[in-house]
């Protein structure tokens, strides 16, 4: 069974960093492409970065880009988000998607 399981959440101050990872099993990981995706309190669901199977194209929402970097390691099947110069705004559960298979999400709060 396709199991995805998100870590790595929790506070952190302006400007700080903070690495995502989501595990991966149930599946043969290296073969297909994964996502990060975010909601925050009173918003949709919105892609934050993309990664194809080999890990050589990722996309960004242009509201990360510079300050996320997408990644993965086939050989733990773990994908994982570099979040740095975090923002207030960043606030959300960030969940890895996998075909229509999500994690449980994982809480990331950007405060003072």
């Amino acid at each position: 069974q396709v199991q995805l399981v998100e870590s790595g959440g929790g506070l952190v101050q302006p400007g700080g960093s903070l690495r995502l990872s989501c595990a991966a099993s149930g599946f043969r990981f290296s073969w297909f492409a994964m996502s990060w995706y975010r909601q925050a309190p009173g918003k949709e669901r919105e892609l934050v970065a993309h990664i194809s199977d080999a890990g050589l194209q990722t996309n960004y929402a242009d509201s990360v880009k510079g300050r996320f970097t997408i990644s993965r390691d086939n050989a733990k099947n773990t994908v994982y988000l570099q979040m740095n110069s975090l923002k207030p705004e960043d606030t959300a559960v960030y969940y890895c998607r996998y075909a229509n298979f999500w994690g449980q999400g994982t809480q990331v709060t950007v405060s003072s």
